[in-house]
């Protein structure tokens, strides 16, 4: 997806030294004052006139940032330029901030607050403090995103949860206030759109050694989200600098079926290593005895020994002795 090219470039702004344009407005407020009361007439009409709206205007210009924070200005529906640099600064007083984020979260503050007043305020908002406390400042830190556990199907179509946390900052002011709606619930939307199309390329769990899985390749799954998350939210100038899987399941409905499958595959895979190791150890132990000369065996003798050296290294429990004190025969 192509972004608006009128808005593909951010233009930093270099506002004036904030503090110098203070103190000239003050003293340019005290000798309006004192022109005023000299009662010479032309002083008198310019110091009425510089403060009803001169005055006001240049404290309108004065805008402060904190490290982190930028301001995206328009002058009459256009955009104007960014202000990025902390400080404090003055800026044409005509220009407005604008940050569709706060825009939207104070629209649905004002919506949650109506409909608690019409239930007799039984119903009680935090998100009314979000706008106030933004502003129309947007960030520029670097934030996480913790989107709700979905239930996906993997490549074998059985449901999973599945949680992702997304860390991303904000890297171009114009694309993400222009070139989309609000970019926290596109950013939102877009993860969990990628994060579908993700899973469903992966089983659960891997059945060959080898094979990536969602339980086994995290980091490769993880990294595949991240790669797919930074190509749909270039548009809104923003960064994905980490994703992690944060929750990873079976759906409630499978989830006891798939965990008696595995547990019947690592009760086969220890049985399996047992055997194996237990037939080393008779092929040892027959070795040896054959290399010291300890005892000469024949076929059925041998066979003996290896059924009850089998049957001790592989059974569940303890074995008991016998102890044959006359002839095998």
């Amino acid at each position: 997806m192509k972004p608006n090219t009128a808005y593909e470039q951010e233009k930093v702004l270099r506002g004036a030294p904030g503090m110098l344009v203070l103190l000239i407005n003050i003293v340019l407020i005290l000798a309006s004052i004192a022109g005023i009361i000299s009662l010479s007439l032309p002083l008198l009409i310019a110091g009425i006139v510089y403060l009803c709206l001169p005055c006001w205007l240049l404290f309108a210009g004065l805008k402060v940032l904190r490290p982190g924070e930028a301001l995206v200005l328009t002058l009459f529906g256009k955009y104007h330029g960014t202000l990025k640099k902390d400080g404090f600064f003055f800026v044409n007083p005509f220009c407005t901030a604008v940050n569709p984020v706060s825009e939207s979260m104070a629209g649905t503050a004002l919506r949650e607050i109506g409909q608690a007043l019409q239930q007799g305020g039984k119903k009680t908002t935090a998100t009314g403090e979000v706008p106030i406390h933004g502003g129309k400042k947007i960030s520029l830190k670097a934030m996480t995103l913790n989107n709700d556990r979905q239930k996906v199907n993997d490549q074998l179509g059985n449901p999973i949860e599945i949680g992702v946390m997304v860390i991303w900052q904000v890297v171009n002011t114009a694309r993400a206030v222009f070139c989309v709606d609000n970019y926290i619930q596109y950013l939102s939307t877009q993860a969990d759109s990628a994060l579908r199309n993700i899973v469903r390329l992966y089983p659960y769990d891997a059945t060959d050694d080898g094979e990536s899985s969602l339980r086994g390749s995290s980091q490769e799954v993880a990294g595949r989200l991240q790669q797919e998350l930074q190509e749909k939210v270039d548009i809104a100038g923003l960064e994905i600098l980490e994703v992690r899987i944060t929750h990873l399941a079976y759906a409630p409905e499978i989830a006891a079926a798939m965990l008696q499958r595995q547990q019947a595959s690592a009760i086969i895979d220890a049985r399996k290593m047992i055997v194996d190791g237990a037939v080393s150890m008779v092929e040892m132990a027959l070795q040896r005895l054959s290399e010291h000369n300890v005892v000469e065996l024949d076929e059925e003798r041998r066979a003996a020994m290896v059924s009850n050296l089998l049957v001790v290294l592989c059974g569940n429990k303890d074995a008991q002795p016998v102890v044959n004190s006359g002839s095998l025969y």
